[in-house]
């Protein structure tokens, strides 16, 4: 991986800044100095930086993925599940999950976090939750780990389910744990990997599977305890009508009733998926400010339904964008899913319901305010050093530059940027990963997929 340094962007044919007045400037130089941007102009003078001719090419802030699961990377596209829905796609795959071991939670990051970086993602919250029984090790620091090895700016959020199926829950007993060490071990994970630091390049949340596999007293402590130590919290809510039948018939309310009895709204908080909310339940979110981690491929691909998305926009509730877990996906393309977030709510609502700029504007500035980072989603001086470098001189791009932003989006057959920078380090480039050896991860992982399949018996 290179050294921070000086580095110059020259002659950029297309800089989408992400702003507060949204400019795009064509024709201008970029210095990076260290983990931040230091200038952005016209003919910018930087004796003995490194330059980087980027006169064909779209350069965009870094993308933010607001909620994934990177250990699923090693179970896509499994017959078994190809065609469930949830719950019944969640039952089956947890027999295969009871099998992960420490090498294929780090494998599994460095899989997973290499596609976000080479399809131009900069900073990824991963929701990890399951602690097979037997497993002792720093499950949360290994995948630290294998974020920093690769490069990318990491969330991890120490997860958790406690009701296993003996309790009424959708989990085997043999992926849960009690609430004791639960807790103990997220404010362990807290105190050893949290950064609370301007463009820290690891900051730690807590975050409940759902509210189908933990109790009302965990939602609550768990809250209590991210408040006191000053993390964010994440879950998944009103991700299908199955959850809110689910909570009425086990707690009597809707799952957002559940989670606001609980302590579960404010600025703190983010929930995945929020497919199902009623008119009243919007307006809750947007009065406590509470955000939403929008995964319009996942959503699709297990047809749970499609997210009030343009609706809560209109509301000013935070959005952010998301791949969700690479078993429901099946991948972690961040372009692609801008693109299918495009194609999802003008299907639902109209060709104007959603642009290729508020497309990106999820994917940036809704991310960056989802997670409370005000130092990233924007190209503007002083930011941090994120940011994505596409070549539009490509076959599948000719006749798509009259808006270089849009062509990304709309066109395109191959969603692999040239060079993702994070914190003021290149590591992709030439759409290859730096940090870590891509012909062994692959070997690493198809073979602990396939050892965790058999062991399944799928």
């Amino acid at each position: 991986m290179n050294e921070q340094g000086e580095i110059l962007f020259q002659n950029i044919y297309h800089l989408v800044t992400m702003n507060d007045r949204g400019e795009r400037l064509s024709g201008v130089d970029l210095l990076i100095q260290g983990n931040k941007i230091a200038k952005i102009g016209k003919d910018i003078d930087a004796p003995g930086a490194k330059l980087i001719n980027a006169s064909t090419s779209l350069v965009i802030p870094g993308l933010i993925n607001t909620h994934h699961h990177l250990y699923q990377t090693l179970q896509r596209n499994i017959p078994a599940v190809q065609d469930a829905e949830l719950f019944d796609w969640l039952k089956i795959l947890y027999r295969v999950w009871q099998h992960l071991t420490p090498e294929a939670v780090r494998v599994s990051t460095l899989l997973g976090c290499g596609e976000l970086l080479k399809t131009g993602c900069t900073t990824a919250l991963d929701q990890y939750y399951v602690f097979p029984v037997g497993i002792d090790e720093d499950l949360i620091g290994i995948q630290v780990e294998a974020a920093r090895e690769v490069g990318i700016r990491f969330h991890p959020t120490r997860g958790s389910m406690s009701r296993g199926e003996s309790q009424g829950g959708l989990p085997p007993d043999s992926v849960v744990q009690d609430e004791e060490t639960i807790l103990k071990d997220c404010q362990r994970v807290i105190e050893r990997h949290h950064d609370p630091a301007p463009f820290a390049m690891t900051q730690v949340a807590i975050a409940p599977c759902s509210p189908f596999s933990v109790s009302k007293d965990l939602l609550r402590r768990t809250v209590q305890l991210a408040r006191e130590m000053g993390v964010l919290c994440h879950t998944h809510v009103a991700e299908t009508e199955d959850e809110n039948q689910y909570c009425l018939e086990v707690y009597g309310k809707r799952p957002l009733a559940l989670m606001e009895e609980m302590g579960w709204l404010g600025e703190d908080i983010s929930f995945a998926h929020g497919i199902h909310f009623r008119d009243e339940e919007l307006d809750l979110l947007a009065q406590t400010k509470t955000a939403i981690a929008h995964c319009p491929t996942s959503n699709m691909r297990l047809g749970s339904g499609v997210a009030r998305v343009p609706e809560m926009i209109r509301r000013g509730i935070t959005v952010g964008l998301a791949v969700d877990g690479s078993a429901s996906n099946d991948s972690s393309d961040m372009l692609g899913e801008m693109r299918n977030c495009l194609l999802m709510h003008r299907l639902n609502w109209g060709a104007s319901a959603m642009t290729a700029q508020g497309a990106l504007s999820l994917a940036t500035r809704g991310g960056a305010k989802l997670l409370r980072r005000k130092e990233i989603g924007s190209l503007e001086v002083g930011k941090a050093a994120d940011l994505a470098m596409i070549d539009l001189n490509r076959l599948e791009y000719t006749g798509s530059l009259s808006d270089p932003l849009a062509a990304v989006i709309f066109s395109g057959i191959d969603h692999t940027v040239n060079l993702t920078m994070v914190n003021g380090w290149i590591v992709v480039r030439d759409g290859q990963l730096l940090g870590v050896d891509e012909t062994k991860l692959i070997e690493d992982g198809n073979r602990l997929s396939n050892e965790m399949l058999e062991k399944a018996g799928i």
